[in-house]
């Protein structure tokens, strides 16, 4: 790079710009991944935890609904006559330009019960109670696991661009500027001794 450039002044302020600006580049791709990774590792902690006490809540719900099995029959029937959730909504918030979704459930079922009382018993009301526990902590999961899935993909391209930054991009430039500063000081030189033997050849003629 540094030989396919005419050392003049002019090429050295603007190398001198562009290599001040690929450093405040990488200096902010730094700090980005960084608050990226803090990011992501406090949400990583908080899946750690959600997914300890869902497992808790599934196992719970299906001992439950075992023991429903079991005294009621399979309660397949009693399964298909329950509307399908369909209230979980999702927005996005801003990290350092990357997208978090942000996931809610608004329930859009009725209230009340909704299987009735006839031929079911509390077994089957302690799986119902359970799956609705397991139902919101695996909203909050999927949540907390796209948003450290896009953190991540951010956080291997920022790091990506800060390593070509200052791998690359950075290397190149100084070289282009110490290529250039030294050709202009080396053309200094053999003008300032050009200047010396035109005086000395003016003196000796004189």
């Amino acid at each position: 790079m540094a030989n396919a450039v005419f050392p003049t002044k002019g090429n050295l302020i603007n190398t001198k710009k562009s290599l001040s600006l690929a450093k405040l580049g990488f200096d902010l791709l730094d700090r980005k991944r960084n608050i990226l990774v803090r990011e992501m590792m406090t949400l990583i902690d908080t899946a750690k935890s959600i997914r300890g006490e869902i497992e808790r809540v599934y196992a719970e719900a299906y001992s439950a609904l075992q023991r429903a099995n079991i005294t009621l029959g399979v309660c397949q029937s009693i399964a298909d006559g329950i509307p399908v959730e369909c209230g979980v909504h999702i927005t996005y918030r801003s990290v350092m330009g990357v997208e978090i979704p942000h996931v809610t459930m608004e329930s859009t079922l009725p209230e009340g019960n909704l299987y009735g009382f006839a031929g079911t018993n509390s077994q089957l009301d302690r799986a119902y109670i359970c799956f609705e526990k397991a139902k919101q902590f695996t909203v909050v999961l999927a949540e907390v696991e796209n948003s450290v899935y896009r953190l991540a993909n951010a956080i291997k391209k920022t790091q990506r661009r800060a390593n070509a930054l200052k791998n690359i991009i950075i290397p190149q430039f100084e070289d282009t500027v110490k290529f250039i500063t030294d050709a202009l000081e080396e053309k200094e030189r053999e003008e300032f001794s050009r200047l010396k033997v035109i005086k000395k050849n003016k003196q000796a003629s004189a």
